[in-house]
């Protein structure tokens, strides 16, 4: 009887105790979220000081490409690191692209050229803080901890974009595909990092050039007539809904961006797709493959 009159008591302090531990814990996880790491970039400027995005140089960011990045794409991750005036001119570039005011018009060649150069600099900028590193994907925590696609962030005006806002929100849009063969994440499974600075004046050309260069990128895009198949980089299945679907319609859509060999692949009605694996190493000219062939 004693034990029975005993234990609604102890249940009752049993649960107290389980639902102080679960509110210990849900506070404990919201206050570190709320004191995550986070690194920013750029500067504030007053809004009297705020220009449209056709006054904004890429001239130092286009400079800075053509001293540390070569013709495939990689990056001079060291040499660059320990040039401190070339550290500078780069934040002085990310500098100032916060000065950007949204609220004026700008046209979408403008606006995407701004948003793609902005990508690669901050990634760049992001990768150049941790090296020496073998991968992005060193530095991103899936808990706790620094997550270089959350918690880097650009100012731009009165906001600051990470890298998956940048993408996500205000890139991928625009409608344009061909970004995805233009911005980079620091890694081989990328497009090539462009030695040059993108260019509302020159966008569509640049962009086309990267589109056919990553394609002829056999680690990318390969075909084989005789099992009827093309193996595609996961980026083509990442953002498929970019490019079209179903996959006949995606498959359309490349197919004049791919080598010549196969194209016919694509626009067959008898094709296996198959998506290779994604290599995150790094993009350093340190560990650099053999030259890319030239597109068809």
């Amino acid at each position: 009887m004693l034990l029975a009159s005993n234990s609604p008591r102890s249940l009752r302090k049993i649960l107290c105790c389980l639902v102080g531990l679960v509110a210990v814990v849900v506070l404990t996880s919201v206050s570190l979220r709320l004191v995550r790491p986070t690194v920013v970039i750029g500067r504030e400027w007053p809004s009297t000081e705020r220009v449209a995005g056709d006054l904004i140089s890429h001239q130092p960011w286009d400079e800075l490409l053509r001293r540390f990045v070569d013709d495939n794409g990689n990056v001079d991750y060291a040499t660059w690191k320990q040039s401190a005036d070339d550290l500078r001119q780069l934040d002085e570039y990310l500098g100032s692209l916060s000065r950007l005011d949204g609220q004026l018009s700008v046209s979408e060649p403008q606006r995407l050229a701004f948003w793609i150069n902005a990508y690669n600099a901050v990634t760049v900028r992001g990768i150049l803080r941790e090296y020496p590193t073998s991968s992005i994907q060193n530095h991103v925590a899936h808990v706790w901890g620094y997550n270089i696609w959350r918690d880097l962030r650009l100012i731009v005006g009165d906001t600051s974009y990470s890298l998956g806002q940048i993408e996500h929100a205000i890139l991928r849009p625009l409608n344009e595909p061909r970004i995805h063969f233009a911005i980079v994440c620091a890694s081989r499974g990328c497009p090539r990092l462009l030695n040059e600075a993108y260019t509302a004046q020159r966008l569509e050309e640049q962009l086309q050039r990267n589109t056919l260069a990553f394609f002829a990128d056999p680690t990318k895009c390969a075909g084989d007539a005789t099992r009827h198949e093309l193996r595609l980089s996961p980026i083509l299945n990442w953002y498929a809904a970019d490019f079209g679907s179903p996959t006949p319609i995606l498959l359309q859509r490349i197919a004049d961006w791919l080598p010549h060999a196969a194209q016919p692949l694509a626009r067959s009605n008898d094709v296996r797709i198959v998506y290779l694996d994604y290599d995150w190493k790094l993009n350093d000219q340190s560990s650099a493959t053999p030259p890319l062939p030239p597109p068809e």
